[in-house]
């Protein structure tokens, strides 16, 4: 496909709306939303994609029913014992970004193990954003930026963009070309502030549950027509290329 993103970046919004819609518990919308990215993850290694960060788990969803951060809390580590293998046999590298602090000692142990088994060739780097928000990511970016500052490790006069990018929990990745964010809704949320500075946004009505490979498609067709001029004009962009 013309115009391929390298990274992708989805909201996974709408399965508490999905299930209730149905008739059925908020937890069953996300355990529905974790077959749907199953599925995505498949279409994505098919489709050449290096790299898929998905906002499973926000600095702010710690503040919901206790009963629903328990069943996700519950997924987690269902993903974490029984799906990493196959990932890995599938060329899928699994990292975890945000304050992991905060999880059980179990979920931390096994995000450590997966993290640090990656497969012999990664087909698709995964990240899930999990206890993360843009604010904390830029802001524990900027305090370890001070902090060698304060040691002497490091000039004020040093700090630039690439610097601070390589502060943040996406070090060493490209940043997301192309952000996703299904059920409608037409807002941030606090994901990847800094690093979707240039990115393509695509806003889809379809709750995160029904969300298929052919819904991917659709973004992907639409991201093959944009024009990405990065400040420049498209005459300067052509001229370039």
């Amino acid at each position: 496909m013309i115009n391929k993103p390298k990274h992708i970046a989805i909201v996974m919004d709408g399965n508490g709306r999905w299930a209730e819609a149905q008739g059925k518990a908020r937890t069953e919308g996300h355990k529905a939303g974790f077959t749907a990215i199953q599925e995505i993850i498949k279409a994505c290694v098919q489709r050449d994609i290096r790299y898929l960060t998905v906002f499973a788990f926000s600095s702010e969803n710690w503040n919901r029913p206790k009963t629903e951060v328990a069943t996700l809390m519950q997924i987690f580590t269902k993903a974490l014992k029984d799906d990493v293998g196959n990932l890995r046999d599938n060329g899928v590298h699994l990292q975890m970004l945000g304050d992991i602090s905060k999880f059980s000692s179990t979920i931390q142990k096994l995000a450590h193990r997966a993290q640090n088994t990656p497969p012999e060739e990664v087909r698709l780097t995964l990240n899930l954003a999990v206890s993360y928000g843009g604010r904390w990511d830029i802001t524990q970016a900027a305090t370890q930026l001070a902090m060698k500052v304060a040691k002497g490790e490091l000039s004020v006069s040093d700090i630039d963009e690439s610097m601070f990018s390589s502060m943040l929990v996406t070090a060493n990745m490209p940043d997301p070309d192309l952000v996703i964010r299904t059920s409608g809704e037409q807002r941030i949320s606090n994901f990847l502030l800094w690093q979707s500075a240039y990115a393509e946004y695509y806003f889809t009505e379809t709750l995160w549950p029904d969300f298929t490979p052919l819904e991917l498609d659709k973004a992907l067709l639409e991201y093959s027509k944009r024009d990405r001029r990065y400040g420049q004009t498209a005459k300067q962009v052509k001229a370039s290329a």
